[in-house]
């Protein structure tokens, strides 16, 4: 059907409306370069869109592109040693969820991080992003932005906090291995406020590094060792696109 002239106005609008759209969205490229299949489980907060139906299989040297709109926040993380069923009912040995194969809420601790915000309007197109060792480590982890502005900083831990956990934080594997599959946070291993900045240590002047967080960060300077590590662990970029890379083998 032909087009009036008065019709064409509304046409460019619609197409302004649409680059508009792409311009403040962020792609999100997830690879595992793990030598075994992971289930990367995600998380969107503030009733945000679910990306990646929650979670989802992925095979060695495999990739999915993830696309979340301007305003979206959200994390995640791999999960590792699952077993699923035709219809997705299951669970895994670190980083399980409610759902089975697609997540509902986050996943269980001990388990390392990607949290993302990303820009709107609202506060000049900036996202925020970083990795999280705060929940503790499961697999290693790489955050790349992409042709973006700004500073656009590498966040991740390459180095193998498994087989480097304190023998107090360390999480083993079913089946009577004895392997460490993950390694907790101090939080997590002993509950208490000096640890989890809580209480009396509820601030950025009362809750210090721990000798367990120092161990963290020594080993991946540019992740969160503990809740106020902002200083050196927060990136920001603006109309970027994201690499996540999980067992990433470098940091550059």
């Amino acid at each position: 059907m032909a087009l009036n002239s008065n019709s064409k106005p509304f046409l460019l609008f619609n197409m302004i409306l649409q680059l508009g759209y792409l311009a403040s969205a962020a792609v999100f490229t997830i690879q595992n370069q793990c030598s075994y299949t992971i289930w990367p489980g995600t998380l969107s907060g503030n009733g945000a869109a679910v990306l990646g139906k929650g979670g989802f299989s992925l095979a060695p040297g495999a990739i999915v592109n993830l696309t979340a709109p301007s305003g979206w926040s959200g994390r995640f993380w791999a999960r590792t040693g699952c077993k699923f069923d035709g219809a997705g009912n299951g669970r895994c040995i670190t980083g399980n969820c409610l759902g089975g194969l697609n997540c509902i809420g986050g996943g269980t601790p001990p388990v390392t991080l990607a949290e993302f915000t990303i820009g709107s309007a609202g506060n000049g197109g900036k996202d925020f992003y970083d990795v999280s060792l705060v929940d503790g480590y499961n697999v290693g982890m790489g955050i790349w932005a992409n042709g973006g502005t700004g500073d656009c900083q590498y966040a991740g831990c390459v180095a193998d906090l498994n087989g480097n956990c304190p023998t107090e934080l360390r999480v083993s594997g079913g089946g009577g291995s004895g392997s460490v599959v993950a390694c907790k946070s101090a939080c997590l291993a002993f509950n208490t406020e000096e640890f989890c900045c809580t209480g009396e240590h509820s601030t950025p002047e009362t809750c210090s590094p721990t000798r367990y967080s120092e161990i963290f960060k020594k080993a991946c300077p540019t992740a969160y060792s503990y809740a106020y590590d902002d200083a050196s662990s927060t990136c920001t970029c603006s109309g970027s696109r994201y690499l996540i890379t999980f067992c990433p083998r470098g940091s550059s």
